[in-house]
């Protein structure tokens, strides 16, 4: 008699279940992306503007990124090579930089640039909106110029930026206030999204930038 009894109570609760309305499954909302900028396609010789050097303090923005000979160092978002070719008289022959865009056309162009200029310790490299396609534990300093505003999966990017980092490595991020569209990002969203991405901030260093139309200079670290 127990027994038929305990097979009458597992009867039932059996039918109760199968009988239970069927929830959705639930799954993660996918990760909102905030507003970015079209990534520059046009001219790439418009960077080349007489007295930029002196206007941005480049040479003082190097040095505060300690970009010193045997250094190697990250151009993200490298364009015309700009910057990439300074840095790259500045590491000397013992150094080296990583040039990295996503358009192929930069790419060529800095390719083109560097070999007319004999500069040997260029590597260009193609990267991704996410990623950017750096070898790992290679990089000691880390420039985004005018590029932050542009990267349209900025956590991403840094999440993959931190492997490719050497220990005490200095990430540096020029750019202006905006609305993610005109061509800027607000200065609070950089530290938001670079904190979410594992870094915290080092230094600020806007008043060296203002010259040049920039509102702010982050420098980085890995927390």
């Amino acid at each position: 008699m127990r027994l038929k009894r305990f097979t009458s109570i597992g009867a039932l609760l059996f039918l109760l279940l199968a009988s239970a309305p069927c929830l959705p499954s639930q799954t993660p909302a996918p990760q909102q992306h905030r507003a970015t900028s079209t990534p520059y396609t046009g001219d790439l010789s418009i960077f080349e503007t007489a007295g930029r050097d002196e206007r941005l303090h480049i040479n003082k923005v190097m040095d505060i990124l300690a970009i010193q000979p045997g250094k190697d160092v990250a151009d993200i978002g490298a364009g015309s090579g700009w910057f990439t070719v300074r840095a790259a008289k500045r590491v000397t022959t013992s150094g080296k930089v990583y040039a990295v865009d996503i358009n192929p056309e930069a790419i060529e162009y800095i390719e083109n640039r560097t070999h007319k200029d004999q500069l040997h310790n260029v590597k260009t490299i193609l990267g991704k909106a996410d990623n950017p396609e750096l070898p790992p534990d290679s990089i000691d300093s880390v420039l985004l110029l005018k590029t932050y505003h542009e990267v349209a999966d900025p956590v991403e990017l840094l999440q993959h930026l931190r492997g490719s980092l050497k220990p005490g490595a200095r990430v540096g991020i020029i750019d202006r206030d905006g609305n993610g569209e005109d061509h800027g990002v607000n200065k609070k969203i950089v530290l938001r999204e670079a904190d979410q991405a594992g870094y915290r901030l080092l230094e600020e260093h806007d008043d060296l930038v203002k010259s040049d139309k920039m509102d702010y200079f982050l420098v980085l670290e890995v927390k």
